[in-house]
């Protein structure tokens, strides 16, 4: 049987604790007692772990063996603020396939109201990528940013490929670029590394970049690539790619 995972509040070298909502669900539903195995992830390190303390504000566990785990996809995702279901749904499924980090977007196209609220929503965004970690069984939870204006996100962007998913490039598939990436490294240099985020992808909001836009991912050595010919959602353009990546990059 798979035992149940956890992710660490607070953790030493040898040891870890669930505290708040996590330890009262442990304890209420799951009837935690001593002396119990799970598996908690601390640190970014999967360890098998055995419950020492309960109580229902705290579980402490003590770290036994490491145990084998994946590492996250080496992939930056710069996501337009869109609307915030449609948000919260991407960010959830985008953790699920493995994302390393997520940097919402204000956009020239964004909606006014959504991009004075995100700051005060990416506290949620963190709480939602987290869950989705621990259904996942991911051993890493992605780093969300806070919403950040694009100049200010293309200026700090570090990564050797940059590619932006573009509706009026019709040639260049992402995979093919992806494909490219690869070529004057080679492929297990990029896998073999400590999940370094190697790669960017930036997807606009609804309605598109607006031209000055565009230009500033030109000036920013931004690749532009298509996923086809049809006109997806924000939401199912970025779960598509990242998938598309996946099998690239892992």
């Amino acid at each position: 049987m798979t035992r149940r995972r956890w992710i660490a509040d607070t953790w030493t070298n040898t040891t870890a604790a669930l505290t708040g909502d996590q330890a009262a669900h442990l304890v209420r539903v799951l009837r935690a007692e001593p002396g119990q195995i799970f598996d908690v992830v601390a640190g970014g390190f999967l360890h098998r772990a055995e419950i020492v303390t309960v109580n229902e504000a705290r579980v402490d566990f003590l770290l036994h063996e490491e145990l084998e785990s994946d590492t996250a996809l080496p992939l930056h995702l710069l996501l337009a603020v869109f609307k915030f279901d449609h948000m919260e749904w991407a960010i959830e499924k985008a953790t699920e396939l493995g994302i390393a980090r997520i940097t919402p977007i204000l956009a020239r196209r964004t909606e006014k109201h959504l991009a004075q609220a995100a700051l005060k929503r990416a506290e949620r965004w963190r709480r939602i990528a987290r869950e989705a970690s621990k259904q996942s069984r991911r051993t890493t939870i992605p780093e969300i940013a806070d919403p950040a204006p694009l100049k200010q996100a293309l200026e700090q962007e570090k990564s050797a490929t940059r590619v932006l998913l573009s509706e009026t490039e019709q040639s260049t598939t992402l995979t093919t670029a992806l494909e490219s990436s690869l070529r004057p490294t080679g492929y297990e240099s990029v896998a073999l590394t400590d999940s370094p985020i190697t790669h960017a992808l930036a997807i606009g909001p609804e309605g598109g970049w607006t031209p000055e836009e565009m230009l500033l991912f030109t000036q920013h050595q931004w690749q532009s690539v298509t996923l086809g010919p049809r006109i997806l959602r924000a939401e199912t353009a970025a779960i598509a790619a990242i998938a598309i990546a996946s099998t690239r990059l892992t």
